[in-house]
């Protein structure tokens, strides 16, 4: 084997290392990486050698392989939701595409929603950018989703009431959520703003957290007769991003979560 190839190769051999303990939910054992990797032990050890010398990977004091300070400092220095956004692009483009509408990607900070993405609508009446607004989240899809699939804490009592339309109280938003729960997304219409809709559906990560809302939104008059396909449509795009955030075996897909929940009504 030449030398190109024999380095190449241990390089794979790294990169899997390095894949199979980051990818872990708890430290990996040197036997277990070896098995999983079906590397033989004395390369194993020799390129764990390798590679907590150059930070990538250490050992706990139980003697298990987690990812090394290099991360933890690329980690430190970049905004969390900025990889976030980068892999959900792709989806959010095609759901703009398909829908028309302006697609929005929100996470939970605290209480309140962030918006950390955005696609613009192909329409002049309804664009706008949302990143650069906070609005209350109960009067929001993306909001509403993140309530009731565990993301954001619900609130009790008394509620801002921005229209007729919102919500009045924690109490009506708990009912509400219910509904959310059983049809696996969230719908709006006319409670930020007379005539706004808006609709979204939870992102799950690998432990089947919910880690963030992919929505549209848009004119009520537009958007009031799809409420139901966008909604289902919107459960498959979050899957989509699902899927890019999840471990190859651990996916988990809202259609399952939501069939799960048909008899919390």
């Amino acid at each position: 084997m030449s030398e190109q190839a024999t380095g190449t190769q241990a390089v794979d051999r790294a990169a899997m290392l390095i894949a199979t303990v980051v990818r872990s939910d708890d430290p990996v054992a040197f036997a277990d990486l070896a098995d999983e990797c079906n590397l033989p032990k004395s390369t194993t050890s020799r390129l764990l050698t390798a590679l907590e010398r150059t930070e990538l990977l250490e050992r706990t004091d139980d003697g298990g392989y987690v990812a090394g300070p290099l991360f933890w400092q690329y980690a430190a220095r970049h905004d969390p939701w900025e990889e976030l956004a980068r892999l959900s692009m792709p989806v959010l483009e095609a759901v703009g595409e398909h829908t028309g509408e302006t697609v929005n990607l929100g996470v939970a900070r605290g209480d309140r929603v962030v918006h950390v993405a955005q696609v613009n609508a192909r329409y002049l009446l309804g664009t706008r950018d949302w990143t650069q607004l906070e609005v209350p989240a109960h009067t929001s899809s993306l909001g509403k989703a993140l309530y009731a699939f565990g993301a954001l804490p619900i609130p009790t009592g008394a509620l801002e009431q921005l229209t007729e339309a919102t919500v009045r109280d924690g109490g009506q938003l708990t009912k509400h959520l219910i509904v959310v729960r059983r049809h696996g997304y969230a719908t709006t219409s006319d409670e930020l703003e007379v005539g706004l809709s808006g609709i979204s559906a939870p992102v799950f990560g690998a432990r089947g957290e919910t880690i963030a809302a992919l929505g549209i939104s848009g004119p009520t008059t537009r958007l009031a007769d799809q409420l139901e396909n966008f909604g289902e449509y919107l459960i498959d795009q979050a899957a989509r991003i699902t899927k890019l955030l999840a471990k190859p075996h651990a996916q988990v897909r809202p259609s399952t979560l939501r069939e799960s929940k048909e008899g919390a009504a």
